[in-house]
């Protein structure tokens, strides 16, 4: 049978930097901290194309996906970034022709949590991983990971909160005594969404639900899916009671990132953004950074 895809292109002899598929959703279970899990992932899959290659051969990546997600009904994987460098390192087998390929994945992950004990439930959050191989001329493979998680929770804006507190101080008097200094103020709130990405090296390892744990300190307040009206009442004095720009959620999270992985190595970098969807503005409001544990460690102790 002719092989098209090999054939050379008709015209545009250009090296194509990713070829591939995406939009696959596989059930991958993975071995956690309390037991297996099954994840409903949504892959991302793809190799580099040579400049004199017609088309790259798409039913291989399928069957990868395929044959490593199906052992694992077996032999679960020890998270979702483990599986992605395992398929980017058979892209490669089965693409002799590609020197580098990507893998991304994304799963949706409920942990049980609540506002209290009696009103634990499934809380819903996004996880994120991905994995590169590249091939070097003498045939080794390098190969990277990344692990992270997205949360949702909730900010409410310190600036409007303090022009808030300035009018309805002069119009109201007693809100200046001091017996009210400590008192939190009106304000508009945000719901926050924010992802956190480990760039891991070598051998490190960084748990999901640590990132969430993470996340969600780092906001105003968390938000839950079971609350009365008592328990709405504590998330919002909460989230007043730490009012938050995005900037701050940022740098917050940033900031706490040393102490709660104190065995990351300082070459893994990090990549944080942060997006707060406004209530009283018709846009959003972002922040991001890209940073290595080495630089937050030194502006830690600095």
């Amino acid at each position: 049978m002719r092989d098209v895809h090999a054939m050379s292109p008709d015209r545009g002899r250009l090296r194509l930097r990713w070829v591939g598929l995406s939009g696959i959703r596989k059930p991958l279970t993975v071995q956690r901290r309390e037991g297996t899990r099954t994840l409903a992932v949504d892959f991302h899959v793809a190799v580099d194309l040579p400049s004199e290659r017609k088309g790259s051969d798409l039913s291989r990546n399928a069957e990868i996906l395929a044959e490593v997600v199906d052992a694992t009904v077996t032999r679960p994987v020890e998270g979702l970034e483990s599986a992605c460098s395992e398929i980017a390192r058979e892209l490669l087998v089965r693409h002799p022709y590609a020197t580098e390929a990507s893998v991304e994945a994304s799963a949706e992950y409920f942990l049980r949590k609540g506002i209290s004990e009696e009103k634990r439930s499934f809380e819903n959050y996004t996880l994120i991983a991905g994995a590169r191989a590249s091939r070097a001329p003498d045939g080794s493979v390098r190969r990277s990971r990344s692990v992270g998680a997205e949360a949702v929770g909730m900010t409410a804006c310190p600036c409007a909160m303090e022009t808030c507190r300035e009018r309805l101080t002069a119009q109201f008097p007693l809100l200046a005594s001091p017996e009210l200094k400590g008192l939190p103020m009106i304000t508009h709130n945000q719901r926050n969404r924010t992802r956190l990405v480990f760039d891991l090296e070598g051998l490190a390892e960084v748990e999901a639900d640590d990132i969430i744990a993470a996340i969600e300190a780092a906001q105003s307040s968390p938000t839950y899916a079971i609350l009365k009206r008592g328990d709405e009442a504590e998330v919002v004095i909460h989230a007043h009671l730490h009012p938050k720009f995005v900037e701050d959620v940022l740098r917050d999270l940033l900031a706490s990132l040393p102490s709660r992985f104190p065995e990351v190595p300082d070459s893994t970098l990090i990549r944080a953004i942060t997006v707060s969807e406004e209530s009283i503005h018709k846009f959003n409001v972002e922040a991001s950074h890209e940073v290595t544990f080495g630089e937050l460690r030194r502006s830690a102790s600095g």
